[in-house]
């Protein structure tokens, strides 16, 4: 059974609903709270949590609970309220699930999975007790060693949740690296794949075959030395480890979907009248004739998509950075992931961005050109690659080989050019010479890349025109 339950429901969990579901121990079971009062807590006799209950969120962007979850949910605005039991305890499992069925009840709605809506009767945790918890532990982490925070992740998409983004700061504050757990079939949300980082953080797939293995290289692994490592082969040697690699991580399957994706950065004067998210709104409309869907701090994105409460949220956090996750509607798949920094330069914004496409849809590369152009005059464009890669049209991540992308164009904002020695910018090695874009006293230029999109020849005219830039 899942560790985690949510109960969507179109009205507000009051107090009254919440105490009622709290009340699935009985009266006498201990409540706490953490988090400044944003998660409460079932605990045993001991005051250890059995359950957590995140704060009801407001989802007001549709689609998020169907992406996410592969669920139904009352029509948008609607109540999101999640629990998550203490791994390994069956009656904290039957209570999350009944304290999600009593919301639903009380509320209308659902409570999902369906199959962890249990009664509503009390459920019988006399004697239970939990292992103490760790000192930096989260509500998330469901193992904690001396290397490695293990998040265990039984849903159709790992999210970058509030849960699961307090475990990534929590083992960043502790030093850490933190591996994510799923069961098999299970997929990652762009927005977790690009805050794993570097080793010792994985996702691991749990796996008939190999048992563990690696869901973005395929490595098989084997929990040794208080982590999951790559396990080495028989003939293995230090120069050359030969980590065998999962057999079901190799079963690629060529559907016709791909992905257009862009990888853009901007650097604003740092002004108090600058709005954020224009560059990535003028992106979207250029690409698919229509704004964002949503924003938020997590997922799910819960707000509908305004530049000017983004650009609040991050005033207000200044000058530490902020990071965000735009969503896209249902008619075009897609998802952005937006970093926000401060620096003696100006206001950084870093966008990571993909659209998904199916085998009978052309992604619109010929409106690449005019997207980069407005990024360049409109939105002090730094640099931009363009790539198109075989890749899910949900924008999901699956546990198994997709294969880079192959490299479509480069742009370099005006700033940059200007920057260059003599005309080392506007003169390449390459077969096509780049485009001008906005005026010619201070141009942007866009690079077409003549690779090959079928093979992985782009990348070599990609590594080329980088060499020549920086002069190498």
């Amino acid at each position: 059974m899942t560790k985690d339950v949510i109960a969507l429901t179109p009205r507000m969990p009051d107090p009254w609903a919440v105490l009622a579901g709290l009340l699935s121990g009985g009266p006498d079971k201990l409540v706490g709270t953490r988090g400044e009062g944003a998660v409460i807590q079932l605990c045993d006799p001991e005051g250890r949590p059995l359950v957590s209950v995140e704060a009801p969120l407001l989802v007001s962007v549709e689609g998020e609970a169907e992406r996410l979850l592969g669920a139904t949910a009352p029509p948008v605005p609607y109540w999101w309220t999640e629990a998550r039991a203490t791994t390994g305890v069956a009656e904290a499992e039957q209570l999350a699930g009944t304290f999600a069925t009593r919301l639903a009840s009380l509320l209308g709605g659902s409570a999902w999975p369906p199959d962890a809506a249990g009664s509503l009767a009390v459920v019988k945790t006399d004697g239970v007790s939990v292992a103490p918890e760790p000192a930096a532990a989260q509500p998330a982490i469901d193992v904690l060693t001396e290397r490695v925070a293990v998040v265990i992740q039984d849903r159709p998409v790992v999210a970058m949740t509030a849960w699961l983004s307090d475990a990534f700061r929590a083992a960043a504050e502790a030093g850490l690296g933190l591996q994510i757990v799923s069961p098999a079939g299970t997929t990652l949300s762009p927005a977790v794949r690009d805050a794993l980082g570097g080793w010792p953080s994985r996702w691991i797939v749990q796996d008939e075959r190999d048992g563990y293995y690696d869901g973005l290289t395929g490595a098989v692994l084997r929990w040794q030395d208080g982590m999951f490592a790559p396990v080495a082969s028989p003939d293995a040697t230090e120069d050359d480890p030969r980590t065998p690699v999962a057999a079901t991580f190799q079963e690629v399957r060529d559907t016709g979907e791909r992905q257009l994706a862009l990888t853009f950065r901007m650097v604003h004067p740092a002004d108090d009248r600058l709005v954020l998210g224009g560059g990535l709104e003028t992106v979207w409309r250029e690409l698919t004739g229509a704004p964002p869907a949503g924003w938020g701090t997590s997922e799910p994105a819960t707000l509908p998509w305004s530049p000017r409460r983004l650009t609040d949220v991050a005033h207000e956090r200044a000058p530490e950075p902020t990071w965000f996750v735009v969503v896209g509607n249902r008619d075009r798949p897609a998802l952005a992931t937006v970093r926000i920094t401060r620096t003696e330069a100006g206001v950084e914004e870093h966008v990571t961005l993909a659209f998904g496409y199916d085998s009978s849809e052309e992604p619109p590369l010929d409106a690449l050109p005019a997207a980069a152009e407005a990024l360049a005059t409109r939105h002090h464009l730094q640099s931009m690659l363009v790539q198109l890669r075989k890749a899910r049209r949900n924008v999901a991540v699956p546990p198994r080989f997709e294969g880079p992308g192959v490299p479509l164009a480069f742009v370099l904002g005006a700033e940059e050019v200007r920057a260059m020695p003599g005309d080392r910018a506007r003169r390449t090695p390459l077969a096509e010479q780049p485009v001008t874009l906005g005026p010619r006293t201070r141009p942007a230029l866009y690079y077409p890349l003549p690779g090959d999109p079928s093979d992985l020849s782009g990348w070599q005219d990609f590594e080329q025109l980088m060499r020549h830039l920086k002069g190498a």
